[in-house]
């Protein structure tokens, strides 16, 4: 039986998970992305519940606690700049927590062996054929595929490709976000701090190099333009948005000009009436982008081990697959995507009274009542998927390895 073939768009961890997966699943599966190689730094990301059994089974679970940020409490400032309560680090971290591109390191590195990367790349345009999807790229020459995974994120080329232009799908909430790395003046040692102005927010927080502090910001947007920014316009945006901030935010600043992993983004939702169009389908925030607090990265990786595992109960049968897929991963992701909706609100108050408000809420976070409420509400989205094993794929199927990685105009 000829060995199917499967494009993933994405190298961040989505499209790294699905390689695993499908792999195991007898498919030979080809990785394209648009970054020259594995992107490093990011925010830190967590796991609970039922999404360590997922790492668990993909046999990296070890591998992430030998990285995870192993953060302490978290001190949460008044609007003087002083301490106003601290929040226990199991609030935020999970039960493991790692930063992003070094999770995407390990899902490159255990895949890299039996999957075709594609660095500095990026699908230009999909047309189905009664055999497959003829994909052209940017760089490389056009190939055609079984099946095409759309697993690049928010701003997916494969979903505008396959379902349009994105406005139609995607929901602002009326907030950005920005992360960088800065040096650790404040000394900060697996801690983190949180500064609130209105509609501005600030979190400092060191871990495994004692030397950096990790910088996230998140600001009420109204008005924002995000799209089509150049790294120096970027740099720009968030230094006039946070020019007459407080605290340390100043010092801050000062290392934006020399800061080589800077994010800055729109906080957005991606709604879909479905998630699959012929023999292309979506996955993680391509097709259901939540926001902070949705548990996007766990479901994603979750929402991997599903969509390989329905491919292989369905026989290769990818209409019936992709539907078995969707209906097991809609209920999740909807809970996640309401989790979502209230994290700006909750991150970035927009004026001082809602600022105290929300102290005053992570205040009772210490009692029993309260903190068993926030438990809760923060495992919700983590625990809306039940990892579930599927059947071993005929032995005819498994086996398949390919060159590994290579980079346009390389071979």
């Amino acid at each position: 039986m000829t060995t199917k073939t499967v494009l993933v768009s994405g190298a961040g961890i989505a499209g790294p998970s699905a390689a695993h997966w499908l792999r195991r699943g007898g498919y030979r599966v080809t990785v394209v992305e648009s970054a020259p190689a594995p992107r490093p730094g990011g925010q830190a990301v967590d796991f609970r519940g039922e999404q360590l059994k997922l790492l668990a089974a993909m046999g990296v679970l070890d591998e992430i606690r030998r990285h995870e940020t192993a953060m302490g409490e978290q001190t949460v400032l008044g609007l003087d700049g002083r301490p106003a309560l601290t929040v226990p680090g199991s609030a935020w971290s999970g039960e493991v927590e790692i930063l992003r591109g070094d999770l995407a390191r390990i899902l490159y590195e255990r895949t890299a062996d039996h999957t075709e990367y594609v660095f500095g790349d990026r699908v230009t345009s999909l047309t189905e054929t009664a055999d497959g999807v003829e994909v052209t790229f940017d760089h490389g020459a056009p190939r055609t595929f079984d099946l095409v995974v759309g697993a690049d994120g928010v701003h997916s080329g494969v979903r505008a490709a396959a379902f349009g232009p994105e406005p139609g799908f995607r929901t602002d909430l009326g907030y950005g976000i920005a992360g960088f790395t800065a040096p650790n003046h404040l000394g900060l040692d697996h801690t983190s701090i949180m500064y609130n102005e209105p509609g501005r927010g600030v979190t400092v927080g060191s871990h495994r190099r004692p030397d950096r502090l990790h910088v996230g910001l998140v600001f009420a947007a109204d008005g924002v333009e995000f799209q089509r920014r150049g790294p120096g316009e970027q740099r720009a945006l968030i230094a006039r948005l946070f020019a007459d901030t407080g605290w340390e935010v100043p010092k801050l600043l000062e290392a934006l000009p020399a800061a080589d992993d800077l994010y800055v983004d729109s906080v957005s939702q991606i709604h879909l009436g479905r998630w699959s169009k012929g023999r292309v389908v979506l996955l993680g925030d391509a097709a259901w982008c939540a926001g902070p607090g949705g548990s996007g990265t766990g479901l994603a990786m979750m929402g991997a081990q599903v969509l390989a595992g329905e491919l292989a109960a369905a026989g290769g049968d990818h209409v019936t697959a992709f539907a078995k897929y969707e209906e097991r991963l809609r209920k999740p992701a909807t809970i996640g995507q309401k989790n979502g909706r209230g994290s700006g609100n909750f991150l970035v108050p927009r004026t001082a009274a809602k600022i105290r408000g929300r102290n005053r809420a992570y205040r009772m976070l210490s009692t029993r009542v309260f903190g068993g409420i926030f438990t809760w509400m923060t495992d919700r989205a983590a625990n809306a998927l039940e990892y579930r094993e599927y059947p071993a794929p005929d032995s005819a199927h498994r086996g398949t390895r390919v060159a590994a990685r290579r980079e346009v105009g390389h071979s």
